[in-house]
């Protein structure tokens, strides 16, 4: 057995790796072996500020740059992307514990953010309306907010960073990556890759940390922007410490999605779609169909079904099993969390359906397993149906009524998606108009959407005004300046008047 003492993750600052002097460190695991594989070392302020200071010094030039000159950089840098894809996904799988196919996913649609940011030239037109009144013209045009930095989430280590990261610099801010304490072996080989496309130095600074490394980047006086994905009452921390230190902040927070099921869907198709939506990278995603809302006889039609396709889902260590389905969760503590969820849910009446608690990998006894689990009979007001759970656990509650459904969805703290299962055009419309969230879906499990549409939440989901991606993206990544201009009529006697005569 080897004893080598796992790699320590660098930290990026002015173009250049190294590893920082600190205190201390958090383990990075391989969740399918639950072998210690990296060190990430926990940064405090005195690195944040190296990282700042990195930043302005190359504020200037890269805000003055031309934004086809930015466009190019993200061209390249995807190009690289594309050429090292497959090393990249193995990477997620290793560090994260998702499948090979789960970890493609979550490149391609990092990459789709990349590809939108490279339109920098278009995304950054202003608006022009001349004779606003009689010889005046008024214009706006888009400039940088400044030093932007993003804190990242461990379930999506490719797609949450470049949610934020390429808009952020296409629009010609500089920036301070916070990947995940947990999986930062990713984030960095992205960002190893961007640098190798030709960024300037200083332009992009990488650190790594747990909250004192948050708590530098939120009270920073020359950070002006903070994007922040994870959980809900984080989120609401990073938004509440942030603006109160004059940052903008966009906050994504946790969920609780509702996939409601109707007498007259597609059966076949509604359980491939929740099956998906509910089990896919674990359950551990903030758009997780996480509890499905049978409405009258749907609930005895869905069931076995649903219960037996479960059943098939091989669990496996995904880093060295092709035909494994799913994989293991991020932590032991983690797992320990969400099997203790479904226990309490048995306590309070619930029927545990199909039940992963015991799911075992024998040529890995170590690695954070628990397998898909379905409950049934799940009611308002259980922890269960409250909490998010963030894991590979289904819930099931039953109505008599699309009325009461509706009422019960709307009452969640919560706000990001929530999805319906129907053949009925007047029930969709319904659904669409009344259900209390930023994201529906229409037979679709998980409506989460692409990288040109803002990630909407609503509610406990979202701290912020300016969401993630799309136009909502560039607007919070620049200030609108307005210039309202007169030029006085020439006149008899003026320059111009004489050398025309």
């Amino acid at each position: 057995m080897s004893t080598s003492v796992p790699q320590v993750v660098p930290v990026g600052i002015n173009g250049e790796w190294f590893d920082p002097k600190v205190d201390s460190f958090t383990p990075v695991y391989n969740p399918s072996t639950g072998e210690m594989i990296a060190q990430t070392p926990m940064c405090g302020a005195d690195i944040v500020d190296q990282a700042v200071q990195a930043c302005e010094a190359a504020a200037q030039d890269w805000a003055d740059a031309p934004p086809i000159e930015r466009a190019r950089v993200l061209f390249r840098y995807k190009a690289l992307i594309d050429q090292h894809f497959e090393e990249i996904a193995q990477l997620i799988t290793r560090e994260h514990g998702k499948t090979i196919t789960e970890s493609r996913g979550d490149i391609l649609r990092g990459m789709e953010v990349v590809e939108y940011a490279c339109g920098a030239p278009e995304l950054l037109k202003g608006e022009i309306l001349e004779n606003v009144a009689r010889g005046i013209d008024c214009d706006v045009i888009k400039q940088p907010v400044g030093i932007c930095a993003g804190i990242c989430p461990y379930n999506f280590p490719a797609l949450v960073p470049m949610w934020m990261y390429p808009l952020a610099l296409a629009c010609g801010n500089t920036f301070i990556l916070k990947p995940s304490e947990k999986v930062p072996l990713t984030g960095v080989r992205l960002i190893e890759l961007l640098y190798e496309a030709g960024l300037p130095k200083g332009v992009l600074n990488v650190v790594h940390g747990g909250k004192p490394c948050v708590d530098a980047l939120l009270k920073h006086p020359k950070i002006n922007a903070i994007s922040f994905v994870g959980s809900s009452p984080i989120a609401k921390y990073i938004f509440e410490t942030g603006t109160q230190h004059g940052k903008r902040v966009q906050a994504a927070g946790g969920a609780k999605n509702y996939v409601f099921v109707m007498p007259d869907a597609d059966f076949d198709n509604s359980v491939k779609g929740l099956v998906d939506a509910a089990f896919g990278c674990g359950g551990q995603r903030c758009m997780a169909g996480s509890t499905a809302i049978a409405i009258g006889e749907a609930a005895d039609r869905l069931i076995t079904p649903l219960a037996s396709a479960v059943k098939t889902i091989k669990v496996g260590a995904t880093d060295r099993d092709p035909t494994a389905k799913m994989g293991a969760v991020i932590s032991a503590q983690h797992r320990d969390r969400v099997a203790g969820l479904v226990d309490g849910s048995e306590k309070e009446g619930a029927k545990v359906v199909v039940d992963g608690r015991s799911v075992k990998v024998p040529e890995h006894p170590k690695g954070f397993y628990l397998g898909p689990t379905v409950v049934d009979h799940v009611r308002t007001g259980m922890e269960i149906a409250t909490q998010e759970v963030f894991g590979p656990v289904l819930n099931v509650m039953r109505f008599e009524d699309f009325e009461s459904a509706i009422e019960t969805a709307n009452k969640t703290i919560f706000g990001n998606g929530a999805c319906i299962y129907t053949q009925s055009g007047k029930a969709a419309r319904e659904f669409r108009h009344r259900i209390q969230c930023g994201m529906v879906g229409i037979n679709i499990g998980v409506p989460a959407p692409l990288a040109y549409f803002p990630f909407s939440g609503w509610n406990y989901s979202f701290f912020g005004d300016l969401h993630l991606q799309g136009r909502e993206g560039v607007m919070f990544y620049t200030r609108q300046k307005v210039t309202t201009t007169r030029w006085f009529r020439y006149g008899e006697g003026d320059i111009w008047h004489k050398e025309k005569e």
